[in-house]
């Protein structure tokens, strides 16, 4: 097995796909396919924030439902996302407001169909992926080694939202533990939802969200081969974004 695991894309669907072009995928019957086999890996928020995010929805259902040439693991603007299309009430803030003003602007029929995709995608996902041919487990914003193989409450917190301690800072944003400096087990974590300028590599975990859509890069990290591969974002850079985790 052969993965390209792609960070948070939140609606930068053109970086992607230049992203998918640099790392030698090919359209083939209106789906990409790559000519070694490889299998890209998407490790949450594929929408929100950024221009195109019901192009992404319509994407990754394709790639992942349709054509079953990739796998997804939701993160918490996912999850947002999946909570506003069940009719729940949900802020409309944070991001969320972006893929709410393109939904919005579809006819009744391209709603009911996106909406439809991305239930599917989203109740078809599970809450993360370990790809054992690989040595490796896929999580949205990390996971313990002893969460492994577990889907309790905590460890969907855990999953979706980071090592949380209930406290914000000044900014709003939450406080989060550095997990990733006492993880000691020997499967690689990819994960990403905590922006970051470069892939931060630590112990055997690396966190791939690398801003794209606050005007940074794309990035993916391919295994076995333990590679990154990065495109550069068409969004303008917003410095603030990219804060320590703690």
């Amino acid at each position: 097995m052969k993965v390209d695991i792609i960070g948070d894309v939140h609606g930068c669907y053109d970086e992607l796909l230049e992203l998918f072009t640099k790392l030698g995928y090919e359209w083939q019957n209106n789906t990409l396919a790559h000519p070694n086999n490889r299998i890209p890996v998407f490790v949450g928020d594929i929408t929100d924030r950024g221009p195109k995010s019901i192009a992404m929805i319509d994407f990754v259902y394709k790639l992942v439902i349709e054509s079953n040439a990739a796998y997804y693991v939701p993160g918490n603007h996912c999850n947002k996302v999946y909570r506003y299309f069940l009719g729940n009430k949900v802020k409309e803030q944070h991001g969320l407001e972006t893929t709410v003003k393109e939904f919005l602007a579809l006819s009744k029929k391209e709603r009911k169909a996106i909406k439809d995709k991305f239930l599917e995608l989203y109740e078809e996902a599970p809450l993360y992926l370990e790809l054992s041919e690989v040595n490796a487990v896929i999580a949205h914003a990390g996971i313990k080694k002893e969460y492994i193989g577990q889907e309790s409450k905590a460890v969907k917190t855990f999953v979706l939202y980071g090592d949380i301690t209930g406290e914000k800072h000044e900014d709003g944003r939450p406080v989060r533990r550095d997990w990733a400096k006492h993880y000691t087990g020997e499967k690689w974590i990819i994960y990403g939802h905590t922006p970051v300028l470069e892939p931060r590599f630590i112990n055997k975990t690396v966190n791939i969200d690398t801003g794209c859509v606050f005007g940074n890069k794309l990035t993916s990290f391919s295994l076995p081969e333990e590679k990154i591969t990065q495109v550069s974002s068409k969004q303008p850079f917003v410095k603030e974004k990219f804060n320590p985790i703690t």
